[in-house]
């Protein structure tokens, strides 16, 4: 059974570095800094509308526009140093510990997406017509043999390829297959990221 994987990366750096998860004093000082910029340039610019030449009053505009563009650039680098994952899901993997400083596009964490559960499942030629998307089919685990998850075909790949080691029934695994893709629609905690499952057809054949 598996999940899609998503992976929450550092977007942007505060200076070619970005703090995870708290905020460092540097990256929180920059906002500050680019206000004082700001101010100081409104200050100027204030004071050349009171009798200096044209030229300067131009500089003092573009100084202007400058600290804004700062500022707004430190707030949005601020901004980025919060991670939010991007759906509910389980967290796999941490791969870094807190506190640590990271260059952009550095891998942070590893989520399993707990929706939708899908399995992968391998059907041999014969069999392949009943695979229609949408064909509902019983899925079981060994942990619970009585009582089916219920899911439906999602995807159906065109092209065959080797039972990977990993298909637990031995007359499939020298053969040609096509993989499978069934949604789970009724899972629940229980249903782990790499458990094995059977999936249970209507003829009674079963494929794992």
């Amino acid at each position: 059974m598996t999940t899609r994987r998503t992976s929450t990366r550092a977007s942007r750096d505060c200076g070619k570095a970005v703090p995870f998860p708290q905020r460092s004093g540097k990256c929180a000082l920059v906002p500050r800094q680019a206000q004082a910029t700001l101010k100081s340039a409104q200050d100027k610019l204030s004071q050349y509308h009171t009798g200096n030449r044209p030229q300067d009053i131009a500089q003092a505009k573009a100084s202007l526009e400058q600290a804004q563009a700062q500022l707004a650039q430190a707030e949005l680098d601020l901004h980025d140093t919060t991670l939010i994952a991007p759906s509910d899901g389980m967290l796999m993997t941490r791969a870094v510990e807190p506190g640590s400083m990271l260059s952009a596009g550095s891998t942070v964490l590893t989520l399993s997406l707990t929706r939708p559960v899908w399995v992968r499942a391998y059907v041999d030629e014969p069999n392949l017509g009943q695979m229609q998307p949408g064909r509902e089919l019983l899925l079981y685990t060994d942990g619970r043999p009585d009582k089916p998850y219920h899911g439906k075909v999602g995807f159906v790949s065109p092209t065959a390829e080797f039972t990977p080691k990993t298909v637990e029934t031995p007359d499939l695994r020298t053969d040609l297959v096509y993989r499978l893709r069934i949604i789970v629609t009724d899972a629940d905690d229980a249903l782990r990221q790499g458990m094995p499952v059977t999936v249970k057809v209507d003829s009674g054949e079963r494929h794992e």
